[in-house]
């Protein structure tokens, strides 16, 4: 439906039509589950901000990092074949496998 930003955080932005309100949680975060809602869309977005700062605010209580929703490391499963064909790829190019990778990713988005 949408997103919401703030301070390098994403959120979704959601409708219940059973409790009439819109909600959301932020995205990416693997090991926290951080929700928000509010009848208006005003209200939702006060109710993000909230919670992110809610969440910085106790990681800073406890001394933790707080986690960060897209760390921008990405552990992917291919067929050992691509992965072979990719690194002969990377050889020949003289750059790194990693290098080719995000170059691909990049353009397909």
């Amino acid at each position: 439906m949408g997103v919401l930003k703030y301070k390098g955080y994403t959120g979704s932005v959601e409708y219940s039509e059973a409790d009439d309100c819109l909600y959301g949680s932020l995205q990416g975060m693997f090991k926290h589950f951080i929700s928000y809602e509010g009848k208006t869309l005003k209200e939702l977005k006060t109710s993000f901000k909230e919670a992110i700062n809610d969440y910085l605010d106790a990681c800073k209580k406890d001394n933790i990092q707080p986690q960060k929703a897209y760390t921008g490391q990405l552990n992917i499963r291919i067929p050992s074949e691509v992965h072979g064909k990719i690194a002969m790829l990377a050889k020949e190019k003289g750059e790194s496998i990693n290098s080719i990778i995000k170059k691909a990713l990049i353009k397909t988005i």
